[in-house]
């Protein structure tokens, strides 16, 4: 039987992050990474599968809900400081060799919101000026000015009345990430070191914890259909929405009542490149009543595969699959007796959410058009074709009040013992990649954080690691001018 120190179930941005860190820190560290399919990044980190947005809450409305006439801004703040910990361990591995020459994987664009009507301007500004008033975001710019605005989005406001009250932020420094590439090159990376292993198209098909507590996986090859076991000191479930699944197989007491609702979705994508070749910028605005967070509207200028692409969506759709290559049954398959009662509380709760994904997946191309043109008044119908994005599984779990509540949101799993760990949710998602996997590493190798010296590494990768962003501007300003410089952002 192979015997591995870690095994990462997944080749997505989150475990090839935990695989790079963990090399960094120990380079004996014996790291195995099982896909079951036939290339890296195929699912979720894939460029049409993601969002692209390196989410830093510059744009983002679903980030900062109005409540009782005030705006929230603690979730902005959080993933602000977040997005920078990515920035740091990227300028890091760029600095050293270990990616390539930053634009090939990400690229400066502005992050701007863009709203109209009365009251969602009151809110745009109200947004604003909290977020404004906080270092992380001093350098964010606001305007109802339809002149400027034309300056920063002229493709929204081309065609638009000159008398409907509009709004729009902007922070320059804004980026778009191709997190396949990304991925990619981590793996590659990995790959220079002699104790890490790549299996392709292989599958888990079952995990057991031994009496020493290390796992015993079995783990099948998709072509062959034979099976072998690994023994693994710790597993790493980072398989997106398959994530659920291979954790209920676990059997571990942590995983008990969790459960999953999946979400679909589909970009229009335009095939004209006069006007692909006129829109620079990302461009986000308010999600429709009863929208799941992942189907906040966006106009947003793409590199994909290091070329220009214009996206509009994405529009939710129901289904019943944890992946976009998984199965019709995936939703049927995680219902167990422990996460029945949250499952159905969900539903019960949640029917207004149910119909309007029914809704929209029954959209026509005409009105998928329509919902394009509050942004772009003029867009043709047939510059325009649909594609699919990729699947979320959001997280459901107990709750004393309802029996069970849905969640859009990241959280991370782990056995008491420290053994095995999964990543459950949506939603920042890859671009918090950095600082997810460094809790799980807090967490499931905290005795070595102090003994082997981690601690110490770590804060030469990432110069903020264990500290406050948002409660320390001095250092922000270095490791922000620091991240700009090396990533070519500026």
């Amino acid at each position: 039987m192979k015997k591995v120190d870690v095994l990462l179930v997944g080749a997505g941005v989150m475990s090839a992050t935990l695989g790079q860190l963990l090399l960094l820190l120990d380079p004996t560290l014996r790291i195995m990474m099982v896909e079951r399919l036939s290339r890296v990044a195929s699912e979720s980190s894939h460029a049409l599968n993601n969002a692209g947005t390196g989410h830093a809450g510059y744009c983002e409305l679903n980030y900062t809900p109005q409540t009782d006439g005030s705006v929230d801004i603690g979730r902005a703040l959080a993933i602000n400081s977040a997005y920078e910990i990515s920035l740091q361990f990227w300028s890091y591995l760029v600095e050293n060799g270990m990616l390539p020459e930053p634009q090939k994987f990400i690229n400066p664009i502005c992050h701007q919101s863009f709203v109209w009507g009365e009251q969602n301007v009151e809110f745009l500004k109200k947004r604003f000026e909290a977020l404004h008033a906080h270092h992380l975001f001093a350098e964010m710019e606001y305007s109802e000015d339809h002149e400027v605005l034309r300056q920063w989005m002229p493709l929204v406001m081309e065609g638009r009345d000159l008398h409907q009250r509009v709004a729009a932020t902007q922070v320059k420094h804004g980026t778009d990430v191709d997190f396949g590439v990304l991925t990619r090159n981590l793996v590659k990376a990995m790959g220079r070191f002699e104790s890490f292993e790549l299996l392709l198209s292989h599958s888990v098909s079952g995990m057991k914890q031994h009496s020493d507590a290390s796992w015993h996986v079995r783990i099948m090859d998709n072509h062959t259909k034979q099976i072998k076991t690994v023994s693994a000191g710790f597993v790493f479930l980072g398989a997106g929405g398959g994530a659920l699944p291979l954790l209920q197989k676990s059997g571990i007491p942590e995983s008990s009542g969790y459960g999953g609702f999946p979400v679909s979705g589909q970009w229009l994508i335009c095939k004209n490149p006069d006007v692909v070749n006129r829109h620079r910028s990302k461009v986000y605005g308010k999600a429709p009543m009863g929208a799941p967070p992942m189907s906040v509207p966006h106009l947003d200028a793409r590199l994909i595969d290091s070329k220009p692409a214009l996206l509009f969506g994405p529009f939710a759709s129901i289904t019943t699959k944890f992946l976009k290559e998984g199965s019709v049954l995936d939703l049927f398959s995680s219902l167990k007796s422990d996460n029945l009662k949250p499952m159905l509380s969900v539903a019960r709760d949640n029917m207004d959410l149910t119909r309007y994904l029914i809704t929209e997946a029954f959209r026509s191309h005409k009105e998928r058009v329509a919902s394009l043109k509050e942004f772009y008044a003029d867009a043709r119908e047939e510059d325009w074709e649909l594609a699919s994005a990729g699947q979320r599984v959001q997280i459901i779990k107990g709750c004393n009040v309802k029996g069970g509540r849905l969640e859009f949101g990241t959280e991370i799993v782990s056995a008491h013992d420290g053994t095995l760990a999964a990543l459950l949710g949506a939603s920042p998602g890859a671009s918090v990649s950095v600082k997810a996997m460094l809790a799980v590493i807090e967490r499931c190798f905290d005795s070595r954080m102090q003994e082997s010296g981690w601690n110490e590494k770590l804060m030469k990768i990432i110069p903020s690691f264990g500290v406050s962003l948002d409660e320390n501007p001095e250092l922000l300003r270095m490791v922000r001018e620091r991240n700009l410089s090396t990533l070519g952002l500026t």
